[in-house]
């Protein structure tokens, strides 16, 4: 075979197959026939060569949009109604009191929830840390002072909270007094404080109810919280819990 012959042949025979295009082979040629020169070279149009035609299309539009659809009917019954209903099904049979909010009731009344906390001023009651949450512990207006530490009005706020910490617990002027007595939580309703905090206020709860200190550190040993899991977060006293109880231990001791 010469150097036109093999020119020839592998100018002017493509690939089996192309991306899109669909290739058919011509009919062999008989044994009998001669070698191809130069000359006797068809073109790729020639339909004795063979020619390129585009393949059907392999999946029709109505193909394509019948799963579509079902896939996301399915996927918004599976994802946005069944699974939550199984989740709140859960929750209600496995946790009842956290799944409604873990509020607490006196008499059959509500009083709180032991995830919000309240603005008790009285000074029978252990009072809870300052909130930037409306008037104080709005749930409908959750946050903080967004304050930065540098800024003038918080350091102003800190000072008079401090001050007024001290005087309310019958502190000396300089006594150290704990974070969360004068800053704001994140959310502004946090129902906790800290047992450093709590321990403080014992002397002033005593007193106005006629209470032994002793006795007083005992239901707030109680009602101490330690770290989640044995590492994570910190030591805590649930306010609303504390303050429930004070109320029952007075009405057992006045009788």
């Amino acid at each position: 075979m010469g150097k036109s012959e093999i020119w020839c042949q592998s100018r002017f025979s493509p690939p089996k197959k192309r991306r899109g295009w669909v290739y058919t082979d011509p009919e062999p040629k008989s044994k009998t026939e001669g070698p191809i020169h130069m000359n006797d070279c068809e073109t790729p149009s020639d339909p004795s060569r063979g020619a390129l035609s585009p393949a059907p299309a392999v999946v029709t539009l109505h193909e394509q949009f019948r799963p579509a659809v079902v896939s996301v009917i399915s996927l918004t019954l599976l994802t946005g109604c069944i699974f939550p209903l199984v989740l709140f099904a859960l929750g209600r049979l496995l946790y009842p009191g956290q799944a409604a909010g873990s509020l607490v009731t006196r008499q059959g009344v509500v009083i709180g929830s032991r995830l919000i906390g309240q603005d008790f001023t009285r000074p029978e009651y252990f009072h809870p840390r300052p909130s930037a949450a409306g008037t104080s512990y709005d749930g409908a207006s959750s946050g903080g002072t967004n304050f930065s530490p540098s800024n003038g009005k918080l350091i102003e706020r800190v000072r008079h909270l401090a001050e007024d910490y001290r005087r309310s617990n019958g502190l000396p002027p300089d006594a150290t007094v704990p974070i969360d007595a004068v800053t704001c939580s994140g959310s502004g309703l946090d129902p906790n404080i800290s047992p450093e905090n709590a321990a403080l206020q014992v002397p002033r709860v005593a007193r106005a109810r006629g209470l032994s200190e002793q006795m007083v550190r005992r239901l707030l040993a109680r009602h101490t919280q330690g770290r989640q899991l044995g590492f994570m977060g910190s030591p805590r006293v649930s306010m609303l819990d504390l303050n429930f109880a004070l109320d029952q231990t007075a009405k057992l001791t006045s009788h």
